[in-house]
């Protein structure tokens, strides 16, 4: 199960990082958080956005004013 989940957070960071790239914009540091995978039985790993510069995140602003117009 652990595995499964951990497998499912790869793909939507795979996914995350697609979909991005697409409308132009890189989060060098997408990636999932390793500590919420540690342990013997990992819960939910979480999936880190990062931290971006201030351009990137304008541009990140302009696409979902975009996708909400």
């Amino acid at each position: 199960m652990a595995a499964d989940q951990v497998k499912a957070a790869e793909e939507a960071v795979e996914q995350l990082r697609s979909g991005l790239a697409a409308v132009g914009i890189t989060l060098p540091s997408l990636r999932i958080d390793p500590v919420s995978c540690s342990g013997d039985e990992p819960g939910n790993p979480l999936v880190e956005l990062g931290r971006c510069n201030l351009a990137t995140a304008r541009r990140m602003v302009a696409v979902l004013e975009g996708v909400r117009s």
